[in-house]
Formats: structure tokens, sequence, C-alpha cells
């Protein structure tokens, strides 16, 4: 009897969970599939059904352009990922395989850089890229970005990397192999999950990133969150809640298949170092 209410009490938990979690993106698909007369209708499935606000959304007679912004985040989102992920596998091989003096010290840097809060740093870098031009170019975008993705990228691969055992390094090299083959053959392959695991967390914060894009970017070089937010209706007294519910669930939906597809592998990668081996 006791093992049957604790399934129960898991299972209501774990449907609380999905309702409080999904409940926001179920609306706004709802409000997105509705016609803009019955934005504010109260009634919870869809009602009115058409595919007028996704037009809108796509639309570049109001002056929006929705796909360039997705081009944009792409852009974005593709070399903030790839240079984080690039720099933080060397990085944390460093903090966790090598002894140097500073280790310690060089590892509480990063893991305050993670704790700075972002808000904070919108001035100095609004100055900093203006003094250097930057303002309005994807540089000016990337690196904050990567600022904020690399201590996440660091402190998931150092998981994994003090959980391999170092026999596998150590028979490597006793084959004749240099440190960096050894990291390179040996390791690098047994990472894969992790570092599959960094790279889509590392691309969600970056396609998700708005106060900061918002500041330092221009209309060539917005991203979508950005063009979601300046989104304009057919006047000026009228503002397009259902054209950006639409455009909302277009930059949505394929975060929540590619997390639903590859959620095996993020949580994989992050209970890699959880479980010494």
């Amino acid at each position: 009897m006791s093992r049957a209410r604790t399934l129960i009490r898991t299972y209501a938990g774990v449907v609380f969970i999905l309702v409080w979690g999904l409940s926001p993106f179920y609306w706004m698909l709802v409000t997105a599939l509705r016609n803009k007369d019955y934005t504010f209708d109260t009634t919870p499935w869809p009602t009115h059904v058409t595919l007028e606000n996704f037009r809108d959304a796509l639309a570049t007679d109001k002056g929006n352009d929705f796909l360039g912004a997705i081009g944009n985040s792409l852009i974005i989102g593709l070399s903030t990922t790839a240079l984080s992920v690039l720099v933080g596998v060397f990085a944390a091989y460093a903090l966790t395989r090598l002894n140097f003096r500073g280790r310690g010290f060089v590892t509480g840097i990063v893991l305050a850089a993670s704790m700075f809060p972002g808000i904070a740093l919108v001035t100095p870098l609004f100055q900093l890229f203006g003094d250097l031009g930057w303002i309005g170019t994807y540089q000016a975008l990337i690196v904050p970005n990567i600022s904020f993705a690399l201590p996440l990228t660091i402190y998931t691969l150092m998981s994994f990397f003090n959980q391999l055992p170092w026999e596998l390094e150590e028979a490597a090299r006793v084959d004749g192999a240099t440190r960096g083959q050894a990291f390179r053959l040996v390791l690098l392959p047994l990472a894969a999950p992790a570092l599959f695991t960094t790279a889509i967390l590392a691309f969600i914060a970056s396609w998700n990133e708005f106060m900061l894009a918002k500041q330092l970017s221009n209309l060539s070089t917005e991203p979508v969150t950005v063009a979601i937010a300046r989104f304009s209706g057919p006047s000026s007294f009228e503002f397009p809640y259902a054209s950006i519910m639409a455009a909302g669930s277009l930059v949505t939906i394929p975060l929540v298949i590619m997390v639903l597809v590859f959620q095996r592998r993020i949580v994989a990668g992050l209970t890699a170092g959880g479980v010494k081996a």
C-alpha cells in the first residue's frame, strides 16, 4: 500500500511539473492559432482557428523581418556554441588533468564569472563596444554570449573529465602517444555525450538571450528575441498580440523538438560526473 502511495505521489508531482512548465507554451500556441478578433477569448482550447497570425509574423510589409532575425539568431547561436565548446573543452581538460600553480584560483574565477549578474554588464559593454565601433555587429552579440556560456561549458566538461580514470590516459602515454594525442584520440571521443550536452545548452542560452542583444544590435543584426519585442501592428493603436504569439511559437517549437529528440544525451551529459568510476 505504501508503495502505491509513493507511486501516486511521484506521478502526481510529475504531472504537476509538466502542467506548470508547459501551460504557458500551450496557451501561446492556442492564441497563435486563434483569430485575432478573439485574442482575449478564455476558452482553454483552440477556437476560431486560423493561420493568419503566422502569415503576419512572417510578413515584411509592416517593417518586420522575422526570417532575417532567425538567420541572425542562427549565426549568433552557432558561433557562440562552437567557440564555447572549443575553448571550454581545452580549459576543462587543463583544470582537471593538469597540475599547475593557481589552478584553484582559475577555477574560482570561472565560477565567479558564471555568477556575475548580466544586467551589470550592459552599460560597460555598450561603452566598450561603442568605442570599438562594434555596436550593431555580430561580434558585439557573440562575445558576451560566449562569456555567459563558457563557464557552463567548462563546469559540465570538468565533471565529466573528473569521472574518467587516469589509467586511460596513462595507457595511451605508455603506448607512445603524446599528451595531445591521448586527449584527442582517447579522452575526446569518450567526452562526446558531455560535449553534445554543453553544445545544446549553450545554443539554447544564446538563442534566448534578449537583454544585451536589445542594446547591442541594430535592424540588420537583431536576433529573434529582439525582433519579436519590436513587432508592430497595422496601426499604432493596435498591439499585435496574436502575431507575437505566432512568432514565439515558431521560435520555441524547434527548441522543444530538439530537447525531446536529444533528451537522453542531455541527461547523460549532465549526470556524467555524478558517479565516480
